[in-house]
């Protein structure tokens, strides 16, 4: 959903390429920041210190956001930069996941592990399902987009451990995970139709 209206923030990514480009931080690094801010997240997340989790989570997220900005403000945005910035998203979703599988969720429909372990699940077949179509040369025009994209997924998941500083029972939490995971999968799906119907429409089916 924020993927479609990414063109509107072109104004604010120019003024934080212009700040931020001035520190001698290169993109790479900015991704390396990522990743320790999500391991940091992890670790607090296992501490139930929900309030640091959430900041390091969103540190994380706003580095991955910047590093991008970054790269392209230095006419540096390559093909190395993009793979690594990729790889890096992946490693940060499963170490916020891995955080959540030691929280004492309660059982609501099923084990609350379970329900963290589907929003993973969709994680990786979101991202996937992209490449899967790239690979088999179905990505005409290139597979993005869906109702829960990481930008959301980011702010859901913040949003469910915010939740835990105000009920320390993990009910609403949980309930919150549930909404992710149904919907994180449902994105997964729409992957697969939005490769498939863009490639019926060329006739390449």
């Amino acid at each position: 959903m924020l993927y479609e209206k990414r063109d509107s923030f072109n104004g604010l990514e120019k003024k934080l390429g212009d700040i931020f480009s001035c520190l001698p931080i290169s993109p790479n690094q900015w991704t390396l920041l990522s990743a320790l801010f999500g391991i940091a997240s992890m670790y607090f997340i296992m501490a139930q210190s929900f309030i640091l989790a959430i900041a390091f989570f969103l540190l994380s997220g706003f580095s991955d956001y910047l590093n991008g900005i970054i790269a392209r403000h230095r006419k540096i945005y390559t093909n190395v930069f993009r793979y690594l910035d990729t790889v890096t998203d992946r490693y940060v979703d499963m170490f916020v996941f891995l955080g959540m599988l030691f929280l004492p969720l309660p059982v609501i429909f099923l084990p609350g592990y379970v329900w963290v372990y589907l929003i993973m699940f969709a994680a990786i077949a979101i991202s996937y399902n992209k490449a899967a179509a790239k690979e088999k040369d179905l990505e005409h025009p290139e597979i993005k987009g869906g109702l829960v994209t990481r930008p959301e997924r980011i702010f859901l998941l913040s949003s469910a451990l915010f939740l835990g500083t105000i009920d320390k029972t993990l009910v609403w939490t949980t309930y919150l995970l549930i909404f992710i995971a149904i919907m994180s999968n449902f994105t997964a799906v729409q992957r697969v139709y939005f490769a498939v119907k863009a490639n019926m429409k060329e006739g390449r089916a």
